[in-house]
């Protein structure tokens, strides 16, 4: 508590009337003076006394109270601040400065975190001018930031400061550090399946240092390297890629380590291409007309992302039934175009109860056969035809079919009969099973992801089970993978065939799924994985280890066909630490794992003999863009506030001293707080100096003397 002692004045009347009295006074007086009476002086004292008493002079003693000068202590923690020995830097030089603000009377210290901002970089400025909100202006005395200088809301050199208190900036550094960096310009997140994606990339060196003319580059996707070799810096390089296959492919770029560099960190870039198909190009062709026929029409018509084009063989081309042509509103069926010129052109082909009569030359169905080889999808449906002489089976297509029908002889009708007669037993000798069965899967099927965890299929809701089926032609010399079966015949079948897939349903009888017959099934979900499988999706691969990352979280997943025990991985992380874990069982032919994974950047998976890449983009771009310590961007705002830069590895940590306004920039081994001088008043004593009762008897007097000395 301290006190001070000070004259001031109430006036009475308002100032200008007080200035009108004196004046008025001072003229009435000119003749007394003029003629020099003896009283003329005592008028004159008469004349203040009146105008000092009127004016109200009091003696005033105020009592107040120092108020501290705030300073702001600003913690970086963005992720910037998180490479090489920052962090252990900035905490040191927090607690000596803690310690320092606690010596120094009238300093109050506040602690303040700059948190990680996004997509936005760090915002110190903002975080600042948030802090200094409830700080008086008459008590900030500075702000001390300790960061690394890249600071993404610094306001321009031309712009006011947005405070007056001095800025220090203390880096966690030795001085003005050099960085390289890898920049992707143009980086697309999708492909078309079967085009290309063109990525543009530049590598830039930043900061002091010999400047070289190159940097070596390396490219890698998928873990196969695309690209080795040197790229001038500061030119836009660009680099095209094939989209051959739909899901993610991941793209890492990696440019050499600069010597001296700050962090390798934003040496690399990380981008994951997604391989789409633009429209799904499928062939049905159908035999002779069947419930399944709509059911398959019904299906592939509901996607938008499929072209459409069915061909049903009403008739073979020896049977004439006389109908004139001018009543026909079909059209020749375009064997050649089909099968010869555009068959490549196809994502899929079925053949849906297709029985060769004689309607496509064996030629095609060859074509057909080197279609799948070269990388095409089949998928067969095979009705009481495919036991029949005409079998497709016996044709050259025969040798991509993953099974071969017990029985070729004619089973005479092919029509349905449903409920079949004598259901309880197959007919003997045609190979073609007329009993009611329920689908189910295979101890296969349980674990392949085509068929895993099919509703009805999966066991795990054994009081829904699928409704019945009711014909399923019997087969021999099978390969592949048979997934589902009724009746202890295989149901269905896919194999691999050179670079292309099969797939073989050996029932025609899947429409009455769709048809809700004893409580249907999932023959939409089916058709479409079984599809998405012969198409070489990636997510329906039997055998995979794949990796992600979601919410924090590296996903790691096994499917195998093999019964055995989850294996164990190798997990190496973005700064190529490594660890072993053992997956864990999550389902019959899948394990997973969940590790946190806080780093960004690329994370490798292996089993040994498969390679998983989940890549993570970094959180704030603009944050792991430039990593250089760096006093630069912010000297406008030091220079402006009278601040200054240290840098903690070569100088340590500056002390605290309050100074005056003009000193605050501080000098070796100090920095200037501005001591402001604020406080508060508590109390206010006002004596008048001239009361009225005293002022009126000075008055009089003086009038008294005057009368008598000019009486004489």
């Amino acid at each position: 508590m301290s006190a001070v002692t000070g004259l001031a004045f109430a006036p009475t009347l308002p100032v200008w009337i007080l200035v009108m009295l004196g004046a008025a006074g001072l003229l009435a007086l000119v003749p007394a003076f003029r003629a020099a009476t003896p009283g003329r002086f005592w008028r004159l004292l008469a004349l203040a006394l009146l105008v000092a008493w009127l004016a109200g002079p009091r003696l005033v003693r105020q009592q107040w109270r120092p108020r501290p000068d705030i300073a702001l202590l600003m913690l970086d923690r963005s992720g910037s601040m998180s490479i090489r020995d920052r962090t252990a830097q900035v905490d040191a030089a927090r607690d000596k400065i803690l310690a320092e603000a606690a010596a120094v009377p009238g300093l109050e210290l506040r602690v303040a975190t700059v948190p990680e901002q996004g997509q936005q970089g760090t915002r110190l400025m903002m975080a600042t001018e948030a802090a200094l909100a409830d700080i008086p202006p008459d008590q900030q005395a500075g702000v001390i930031a300790l960061s690394d200088g890249q600071i993404a809301d610094l306001p321009s050199p031309a712009a006011k400061p947005p405070f007056t208190a001095p800025f220090h900036l203390l880096l966690p550094a030795q001085g003005e550090e050099t960085d390289r960096r890898l920049r992707l310009v143009d980086a697309p997140r999708y492909g078309v399946v079967g085009g290309t994606v063109t990525l543009r990339y530049v590598v830039e060196d930043l900061g002091p240092g010999a400047k070289v003319a190159e940097a070596g580059v390396t490219i890698r996707r998928d873990g196969n390297t695309v690209f080795d070799g040197p790229v001038p810096l500061g030119h836009v390089q660009s680099l095209t890629l094939p989209v051959t296959r739909e899901g993610p492919s991941v793209v890492l770029l990696d440019a050499a380590t600069k010597p001296g560099e700050a962090s390798p960190i934003n040496n690399e870039q990380i981008l994951t291409i997604n391989g789409v198909r633009d429209r799904l190009r499928v062939l049905l062709v159908s035999g002779q007309p069947d419930p399944g026929e709509r059911a398959w029409r019904r299906l592939l018509k509901s996607d938008p992302a499929v072209d459409l084009v069915h061909f049903t063989i009403l008739r073979p081309p020896d049977k004439d039934d006389l109908t004139p042509l001018d009543q026909l509103a079909l059209i020749a069926f375009p064997e050649r175009e089909l099968f010869e010129q555009k068959i490549r052109n196809f994502d899929l082909i079925i053949l849906d109860r297709f029985v060769n009569q004689g309607i496509l030359p064996s030629a095609y169905l060859a074509n057909i056969a080197d279609y799948v080889r070269g990388g095409g999808a089949l998928l067969l449906e095979a009705g009481p035809e495919f036991a029949s002489i005409n079998s497709l089976a016996r044709t050259a297509l025969g040798d991509v079919l993953p099974a071969q029908p017990t029985a070729v002889d004619d089973p005479g009708d092919f029509s349905m009969s449903f409920p079949p007669p004598n259901a309880d037993a197959p007919p003997a000798g045609q190979g073609v099973f007329t009993g009611a069965f329920r689908p189910q899967l295979t101890a296969m099927g349980l674990r392949d992801p085509v068929t895993a965890d099919l509703p009805g299929l999966d066991g795990a809701n054994a009081s829904s089970p699928v409704g019945h089926w009711y014909r399923l032609i019997e087969s021999k010399d099978q390969h592949g993978q048979a997934l589902m079966e009724g009746a202890g015949w295989p149901l269905l079948i896919l194999d691999r065939v050179g670079q292309g897939r099969v797939g073989l349903l050996l029932s025609d009888q899947i429409w009455l799924w769709a048809r809700g017959h004893d409580g249907g099934g999932p023959q939409a979900e089916l058709l479409r994985r079984v599809a998405h499988w012969l198409m070489k999706e990636p997510a329906l691969e039997e055998d995979r280890l794949s990796a992600g990352l979601d919410g924090g979280q590296l996903r790691v997943e096994r499917r195998s066909l093999d019964a055995g025990p989850p294996p164990m991985v190798t997990v190496t992380d973005p700064t190529g630490g490594t660890q072993r874990r053992t997956l864990d069982a999550a389902a019959p032919g899948l394990a997973r794992l969940a590790l946190p994974a806080p780093a960004p950047g690329l994370w490798r998976v292996t089993d040994g003999v498969r390679i998983a890449y989940a890549a993570s983009d970094t959180a704030d771009p603009p944050e792991w863009s430039d990593l250089r310590a760096t006093a630069t961007r912010a000297a406008p705002l030091i220079a402006a506030t009278n601040g200054s830069a240290r840098w903690l590895a070569a100088e340590g940590t500056p002390g605290l001293r309050l100074v005056a306004a003009d000193d605050t920039a501080g000098g070796p081994g100090w920095i200037g707080l501005r001591g402001n001088g604020a406080h508060v008043t508590t109390g206010v004593d006002l004596t008048p100096l001239l009361p009225g009762w005293a002022a009126l008897g000075l008055l009089l007097g003086c009038l008294l003397i005057a009368w008598k000395r000019e009486g004489r």
